[in-house]
């Protein structure tokens, strides 16, 4: 049986049938929801020639998930934390396969969009209870690195082979891409309940800050909004400006209600540590700068060069082999060198990779610039993603793991929007006759991102070497 107890934690690297079914279940779930991110972006053509959206509906195809994904993650997080992490995971879980049928029946872009909001909401809960019942079914160290880094590769080789699996999807009918995973979430769901122990599992002492959940939840729901719809607005309108100033009054009244109440939803010293504010910075980056290029990618393969949406996916498609193919080994290399040393390479290998494809031309080669670009992208997912992840979580309580988990995956899904919309709008507003150049400014943003991803590594690299020192001191004294 799996157990959150201290005493029936996993140490070791003998893991039973049962643990690893469990284990399956969870990667299998956040497969899917990365799966979400990305799998609808080759179908969004298809889509508005069926159901005849205009451009400004369309992008709530993609939109809408990230609103619903990205405003509620502290909330599930916390929400699994105390009302228990199976219960929640089952339920958002159901949710997520009926919703995911849905999408793919309905012929009226208002219900899809609303679907697709539904999926995203499903996802803010599933995703950081699972995470948060790894981590505290596996002990702190080689046990719970090697959990954590299958399950990390598996969300991000979800992400990366989305386009891959959207492409072949979509030439037989778009909807094919909302209908796959209903049935995938639905054996996940039996397996879960099968799997999943029923009984034993600890809550988070404490009540319910209603105050914190509604004004984070709504900060984080308009800020995704804000900067979602600013391309099309105008980041000067006054619905952009007004939105902008409404996410940041209710992030204040956030943090003055969590100082003054009982049981606050996130307890703000959470973020005095150190590697725990690096590690969601770096998400921010390494997903943030990656959804801005993966958007500029497509409008340069299809629309420039007329790849076809399948040839568009398999460019990436060496990224999302290179991350499945290195899934167990992230967790080793995480006890052999630190997390702090892998970020840092993998963060030069992000960087790396958005520049390597500032060269890009009218004829660009395979050999030399596509698969060697995404090579390193792949690289630096293989090793940032897992680390971050594991960083994220280390030396936090159990009872705020949902709380550590919903930080991090809400710090990638905000930093996908923003920088997306960053990206668009330096892509749109190019005056350049080449269009080569506004794909090369737009890249520019996440390699500006990439490179300041490796100075924050860097930088938590150097403070984790004086820290050792002071340690080795502090004994030396001892002695």
């Amino acid at each position: 049986m799996i157990s959150s107890t201290h005493d029936e934690r996993m140490h070791d690297e003998r893991w039973n049938g049962r643990l690893w079914a469990a284990l399956t279940v969870l990667c299998a779930v956040v497969f899917l929801d990365a799966l979400d991110v990305s799998m609808v972006g080759v179908a969004l053509p298809s889509i508005q020639a069926d159901l005849g959206l205009s451009t400004s509906a369309l992008q709530w195809v993609v939109s809408g998930y990230v609103l619903g994904y990205g405003g509620l993650l502290l909330l599930g997080g916390r929400t699994a934390d105390l009302l228990g992490r199976r219960r929640v995971f089952l339920v958002a879980l159901a949710v997520f396969a009926v919703a995911s049928l849905l999408g793919g029946l309905v012929s009226d872009g208002t219900l899809l969009i609303a679907a697709r909001f539904v999926k995203g909401i499903s996802a803010a809960f599933t995703a950081p209870a699972a995470l948060s019942i790894i981590t505290t079914t596996f002990a702190e160290g080689p046990a719970r690195n090697r959990a954590l880094s299958i399950f990390t590769a598996s969300g991000a080789s979800g992400f990366s082979l989305g386009l891959v699996l959207s492409g072949l999807l979509t030439s037989l009918g778009w909807r094919w891409t909302f209908l796959m995973p209903a049935p995938v979430a639905i054996i996940a769901l039996v397996a879960a309940l099968k799997f999943l122990p029923k009984n034993r599992e600890e809550r988070a002492p404490g009540g319910y800050d209603l105050i914190g959940a509604v004004t984070i939840t709504a900060s984080m729901l308009l800020l995704v909004f804000a900067v979602v719809e600013a391309p099309e607005a105008g980041w000067g309108s006054a619905r952009t400006v007004g939105s902008l100033i409404g996410a940041a009054v209710l992030l204040a009244l956030f943090v003055l209600a969590e100082r003054k109440v009982k049981h606050p939803l996130v307890r703000l010293g959470i973020l005095r540590s150190g590697p725990i504010v690096r590690a969601n910075l770096g998400l921010v980056i390494l997903f943030g700068s990656y959804v801005g290029f993966q958007f500029v990618a497509m409008q340069y393969f299809q629309n420039f060069l007329h790849w076809s949406a399948l040839e568009t996916a398999l460019a990436f498609l060496p990224a999302g082999l290179l991350v499945a193919v290195t899934s167990t080994k992230m967790g080793g290399l995480a006890d052999r060198f630190g997390t702090g040393r892998l970020i840092a390479i993998g963060s030069a290998a992000l960087a790396g990779g958005y520049v390597f494809f500032l060269q890009i031309d009218a004829h660009p080669s395979l050999a030399t610039l596509v698969i060697p670009g995404m090579v390193l992208l792949g690289v630096a997912f293989a090793l940032s993603f897992p680390s971050l992840n594991i960083q994220a979580t280390n030396g936090v309580v159990d009872d705020e793991q949902g709380l550590a988990s919903g930080l991090l995956n809400t710090s990638g899904q905000v930093g996908g929007a923003v920088v997306l919309a960053i990206v668009t709008a330096v892509l749109t507003s190019s005056t350049s006759a080449d269009p080569l150049d506004g794909f090369r400014s737009a890249i520019t943003v996440s390699a500006v991102l990439g490179v300041l991803g490796l100075v924050i590594a860097l930088t938590g690299l150097r403070g984790s070497r004086r820290a050792a020192a002071v340690e080795e001191e502090k004994v030396l004294e001892a002695v």
